[in-house]
């Protein structure tokens, strides 16, 4: 599924998060969508969310 698109992610989802430091690189971080962060509908690097680890970053897999 497609994380550019904010009606994919919702709370409680499994997803696959690029972090900040971590941009450029294939470095992903896996968990589950505690808050949406970003407001617009759609953004082209992805949606940014929390996880409920604490971990902001941007979607890059919904599983």
């Amino acid at each position: 599924m497609n994380g550019q698109k904010r009606s994919n992610i919702k709370p409680g989802k499994h997803v696959s998060i690029t972090l900040k430091k971590d941009q450029g690189t294939d470095r992903l971080l896996d968990g589950v969508v505690k808050d949406i962060l970003t407001s617009s509908a759609n953004h082209t690097r992805g949606i940014k969310v929390r996880l409920v680890t604490g971990e902001i970053g941007r979607v890059q897999i919904i599983k």
